[in-house]
């Protein structure tokens, strides 16, 4: 099987390819970046499969995947990437890509993901297509940083137009105790009433 690897990190590349080459049957040749794989695909095709790798030079995102797949000399065409999420994975997926892998794979399931591929199968990892995706935690506006968990809740009470009643039975307070939250979160955000307190919040889009 005859494979064409394209990838920019000399280190990862030739590793790649010293790795592959010790395996039977397999055939690597090895590109910088994507216009030197259109080159090599047009001159030394037909390729069994060839590997790309999606942050490299002349990939542009998955424009790259589809100028591959359409042109001469790929029979099938795969993305490799380090650091591209699960979405861009299930979109080159989409897009006709024989699979996606990961750079974190094991040598040996990558070498069998490589003979998947080229034989017509389509591969991508279990575990990388239904991990949960990474949530980052939004910065916290300045106004929720100087203020208490119940000062949030209370302000956000105020904020929903509810009573100081309304606020204490859904927070389980006594109502002396809502007012005193109030009144301290009147002074730490400059406000002189309910109204003012709510239209800052709501600015700030804490809620």
């Amino acid at each position: 099987m005859r494979i064409l690897i394209a990838d920019d990190h000399d280190l990862l590349r030739d590793t790649l390819v010293l790795f592959l080459q010790g395996q039977p049957g397999l055939e690597p040749i090895a590109v910088r970046d994507l216009p030197e794989a259109l080159a090599a695909m047009a001159s030394q095709g037909p390729f069994d499969l060839v590997l790309l790798d999606y942050g490299m030079p002349g990939m542009n995102g998955l424009e790259g995947l589809r100028t591959a797949l359409v042109s001469p000399g790929a029979t099938r065409v795969a993305l490799m990437s380090g650091t591209a999420p699960r979405e861009i994975a299930e979109e080159a997926l989409a897009l006709g890509a024989a699979g996606f892998l990961p750079k974190t794979l094991a040598a040996k399931t990558l070498a069998n993901a490589v003979r998947f591929m080229a034989m017509g199968e389509q591969y991508a990892p279990v575990d990388f297509m239904t991990a949960a995706p990474v949530i980052e935690p939004q910065p916290r506006h300045p106004m929720a940083e100087g203020l208490t968990p119940r000062e949030l809740e209370v302000l956000e009470g105020l904020c929903s137009g509810k009573s100081n009643k309304e606020i204490a039975r859904d927070l389980g307070l006594m109502e002396p105790t809502v007012k005193l939250h109030i009144k301290t979160l009147y002074r730490k955000i400059g406000v002189a009433n309910r109204t003012q307190a709510a239209m800052l919040a709501k600015d700030a889009k804490l809620f």
